[in-house]
């Protein structure tokens, strides 16, 4: 789930369970939700998607020797457990990739020395599972332009309490926040029509199911993004999108309606973040064919980021 902590919401993902619980505590339960949703109104979808993806094009930042450290992004990852290290990595050196100039981890205290190993790039704090986590981030949050939440977070129940905390507070401050991953009932026979009444239910944040296309619904209306990608579907990629998500958030709302056409900013930023995740994938794919992995597909960001973005 990518969201916005305040009125707007972006969620992404689609098959983490664990994380369900503590995203749902500020929402409500997800059936009773969804059964009140069901008398909501379909909404359109948008046809012409070359315009709109020139609306994504228009959020990209220009790179510029006027700015400082820090303006382009400065993005939290919340997660990595004992089990799950690669996770919380990918996703940070995923937003570094895309644009980001500052990339946080907040994980267990024993993932700690290991994704710092992985790389000296990422800032890592090792406090998710200390008896004083939500204070402890509530010192960082002021500082982060948007929270990544969920990568390798486990099903530790502790830890499930420490990240319903952090969502409050960060919810509070209006920061806006990816949750990866929200898993929910989706009706196979009407896809688009779920995921709208799931954007709806949960009160219209952004939603992007991931799948053959991606679809993306806002409550209002469902983008489809059928990017080319490949058929390799090793585990991480997940990650890549829910980073590269986060950046994308931040950059989305600085950017004024003049340059988004009154278009949502968190559906451009969620179109543009599966774009490119896919790009990705396609890309490493006819280098590395089946042994695609998702570090194959990291290397790739800087090239499938240009031939998207700045062609």
């Amino acid at each position: 789930m990518a969201a916005r902590a305040g009125p707007g919401a972006a969620v992404a993902g689609a098959a983490v369970v664990a994380l369900l619980s503590a995203a749902l505590a500020l929402y409500g339960p997800l059936n009773a939700v969804l059964q009140r949703a069901r008398s909501l109104h379909e909404a359109h979808s948008i046809k012409d998607m070359d315009s709109t993806f020139q609306l994504v094009r228009n959020i990209i930042p220009a790179l510029t020797a006027k700015k400082h450290k820090g303006q382009a992004g400065r993005i939290g990852v919340v997660g990595g457990c004992r089990e799950y290290t690669g996770a919380p990595y990918f996703a940070a050196i995923s937003a570094l990739k895309v644009g980001a100039d500052l990339a946080h981890v907040f994980c267990a205290r024993e993932a700690a020395p290991v994704i710092k190993s992985y790389s000296p790039e990422l800032i890592v704090h090792p406090v998710l599972d200390g008896p004083n986590a939500v204070l402890e981030m509530e010192k960082w949050l002021p500082r982060l332009h948007a929270l990544v939440v969920g990568p390798g977070l486990g099903r530790d129940g502790p830890l499930l309490d420490s990240v319903k905390g952090i969502l409050e507070a960060s919810k509070a401050r209006d920061i806006p926040v990816v949750v990866d991953a929200l898993s929910g009932p989706v009706d196979s026979s009407d896809p688009h029509g779920s995921v709208l009444r799931l954007s709806q239910a949960l009160g219209n944040v952004t939603v992007v199911q991931k799948g053959e296309h991606d679809l993306i619904s806002d409550g209002q209306q469902v983008l489809t993004c059928n990017h080319e990608g490949s058929s390799r579907r090793c585990g991480g990629q997940g990650d890549l999108l829910s980073g590269s998500l986060g950046v994308m958030v931040h950059w989305a709302l600085l950017t004024g309606p003049e340059k988004t056409n009154g278009s949502s900013p968190l559906l451009l930023a969620a179109l543009g973040a599966c774009s490119l995740t896919r790009q990705c994938n396609h890309q490493a794919f006819q280098k590395h064919g089946r042994s695609t992995t998702t570090t194959d597909m990291i290397a790739e960001v800087g090239t499938a980021f240009s031939t998207l973005f700045e062609t």
